[in-house]
Parts: structure tokens; sequence; C-alpha cells
């Protein structure tokens, strides 16, 4: 093994990882594996504990760095594990001088190399020119967040946003495009792009420019946006453009007018489907995936009822239910909890709905040909980011058209 990857939570942290590996082969690492760890839930930090120590068993040989937000907000629960070898600031893992100085014992002395992330000013892109078993490729747009949602840790990981210069991102993809036939723009607050940037530009700028810059680049998606950020350009590119995936995650958290106030999130549950309708009625054949926390202080069962609503009013396709945790630090940490077993029994409750609204939308896939692109383990995704399953595949890769005739309840088939 020469620098081994695991990588937990969103797509920027696959974007990355990828960087981080190139970075480290470069200066001449061996034997190293790089953790890329995620905060958002106590049992994400929990999941990449476990898998420290698994990987120590595994491979007693092998010198561990652990950096991502967890490793940023906590850094000493990390370097008090004797599997650790360094833990590494999620600043300090973009400079190629942090790995060039890992390979110098006379440089690499400190255990913990984490700096004040909010001190931060500007974003050093991560850019990675592979993927590694991947076939499709992501690229940084922006980094941190402004907002403070009362349950959210990650503005702690991450600092304060900053966006990549459009020159910087455009470049990029250009660059990606040559091999890539689909690429994701990741971000903590993709929407909040351009607000730190000479002019303020909107992110539906940034969108139109690559279009028009990279006009080889034949698939375009968003990672999980904010829906109030949604500006005029971006919606144009939504509803009009063919190269932009007609699928979009939506962070919305809850159903519930009170809690999304509890919360400190900046939308109402009537603005959540009054945009999910506007986008169906511009453009039939879009999808929505959506975040929902289940449990969140305060939550009765009213309250809840409301989220589970919401799925099947808005018609939540691809649905990520997480149950609340309490993150230390954060406001709603401090607020009455809801019952672990409560919480438990509802999160399980949003998954039978998110079940259910998976399969309706997926039967409807069925009768309408698709471009499918072809994943390394005989599926692709269509635009819709519906799996497909082939009986035989072509190049991954690749796109191709099909017909779909059929569907398993979890895949595609035609």
């Amino acid at each position: 093994m020469a620098v081994d990857l695991l990588t937990f939570g969103c797509r920027l942290n696959i974007a990355e990882s990828e960087a981080m590996k190139k970075a480290a082969e470069s200066a001449g690492h061996r034997h190293l594996a790089i953790v890329n760890t995620c905060a958002v839930t106590g049992e994400a930090v929990r999941q990449a504990r476990q898998a420290i120590r698994r990987l120590k068993r595994e491979h007693p040989e092998t010198r561990i760095v652990v950096t991502g937000c967890a490793a940023q907000i906590d850094p000493n629960m990390f370097a008090a594990m004797p599997e650790v070898d360094r833990v590494i600031g999620n600043e300090e893992k973009a400079q190629a001088t942090t790995w060039a100085s890992l390979r110098d014992p006379h440089l690499d002395t400190e255990r913990i190399r984490v700096n004040d992330i909010m001190a931060v000013r500007e974003s050093a892109p991560h850019f990675a020119e592979h993927f590694e078993g991947r076939t499709r490729a992501f690229v940084q747009v922006q980094n941190g967040c402004d907002h403070r949602c009362t349950f959210c840790i990650i503005p702690f990981g991450r600092g304060n946003s900053r966006s990549v210069p459009m020159g910087v991102v455009v470049t990029q993809i250009s660059e990606l495009a040559q091999d890539y036939a689909e690429i994701v723009l990741t971000g903590v607050d993709v929407t909040s792009w351009g607000a730190d940037l000479p002019g303020a530009p909107k992110l539906g700028t940034l969108i139109k420019t690559i279009l028009k810059h990279v006009p080889e680049l034949k698939r375009l998606r968003l990672s999980s946006i904010d829906s109030v950020e949604i500006d005029a350009d971006l919606m144009d590119v939504i509803v009009a453009e063919p190269r932009f995936m007609p699928h979009l995650h939506l962070s919305l958290q809850a159903g519930d007018d009170l809690i999304l106030k509890r919360m400190k999130r900046r939308h109402a549950r009537q603005d959540a489907i009054d945009l999910c309708q506007t986008l169906r009625n511009e453009r039939p054949d879009i999808v929505f995936g959506a975040d929902i926390i289940a449990g969140f202080p305060t939550e009765d069962e009213d309250m809840f009822r409301r989220s589970l609503d919401l799925v099947e009013e808005c018609d939540i396709a691809f649905l990520h239910v997480f149950p609340y945790s309490p993150r230390p630090g954060t406001p709603a940490a401090k607020m009455p909890q809801v019952s672990r077993t409560l919480v438990k029994e509802r999160a399980a409750r949003l998954r039978d709905k998110g079940a259910e609204t998976y399969a309706r939308n997926l039967a409807r896939q069925c009768g309408r040909t698709h471009s499918i692109l072809v994943e390394r383990d005989s599926t692709g995704r269509t635009e819709t980011f519906f799996p497909v399953k082939f009986s035989e595949p072509p190049d991954a890769g690749a796109l191709v058209k099909r017909m779909i005739t059929m569907q398993d309840g979890h895949f595609l088939a035609g």
C-alpha cells in the first residue's frame, strides 16, 4: 500500500481526499493512510474512530494521519488514540507543504497540526485530476459557512464561507471534462458562492459561465443546496439547461415552521413546497432529494408529522434521514431533548416514507428513455440520479441511452 484513503461524509470530502492523496504521493509517502473525517453527527465520529482501529489492526505498519471536520473540531480526541500518528486540520490538509514536511523527521515533530479555522479568509481549492474508482468528478467551488443553524457543528470545522474564484473553477472543469462526462460542484454551502468575491457574483453566474466556456462538458450537477439561496440565473439554468441534471438535493431539515425557527433555518415549510411545485411546473422531469432531521429538540408528534407530510407534499425521491444527535457546543444541545427511543422511532418512520416516495418515483421512469452514466460496478445513473442495472454493462464512464422497461423497487433496467 502506498497512500490509502478512508473518506467519510460529504462530496466535498471526496474531492479533498483525492487531492490529498495526490499531494502525499508526490511527497513520496508509502504505507500511509489518510482518514478524512466527518463531524455532522456523533455517529459519523464513532464510525471514523472504529475504522481507524480496524485499519491499524489489519495494517500495523501503516502510518495513520487523521484530518477532516471531526479532527478540526476535536483534535485531542484523535491524538489520544494510540493508532493515530498525526492529526491535521482542514486548512493544513490543503497545503502541499504539510505532506512534504510529514516525510522529514526534522520537521515532522508535532502530533497535532491544527490552526484556527475561523481565521482563514481564502479558500485553497483542492484539485484532483483523477478520482479513483469513480466515473464522475468533483470540483470544490466553496468552503465554510456563514450561517449558524442551531444543530450544526460544521462551521467550527470549516470556518466562514470562502469562494474559489470563477476563473480557477472554470479552468479545473475544463481539464476534468476531457476525461469525465459528469462533474459535480461541491462545497459546504454551495449557493453562498461568490458573496466574498469582488462584485459578489451569484452561483447562477458561475454555472452559466462554466457551461459557456466548457462546451465539451456533457453533464453538470450540484451537491446539496440551500433552497432560499437559488438566484434568478440559477433558476434559469435549472429549468432550461439540458446539460444541468434535473436532480436537486435540498437542505430542508424539517417540515414544521416552529422547529425550523428553532433550528435557525431561513425558510418556512411553504417555501419548500412552493419551490418544488414551481420547478416541476417548469421542468416536469426534475427529481428531488432532501435532508430531514428526526427528533430535533422540542419536536412533538404533530411537529414530526408535518415533516413526514412534507416528504409526500414535495414528493422527495431521495430522502436522507438524520436521527438528531446533540453536538457539544451547539445551541440545540442545550434545548429540551427528545428521548433517544423516540428519535430512532421517528427516523424509522421517515425512512419508511422515503422508501414509499422512492419506489413511486422509480416506477415513473419506466417507459422513458434516459441518458445513463455507466459506473464501474455494472450499474449507472440516469440524469435524475436513479440507479440502473446492466446485464451487459458498457464501458465505465460512457454515456448510453436506454429505454427503461422495468424496475425491481431498487434499480431500473432496460
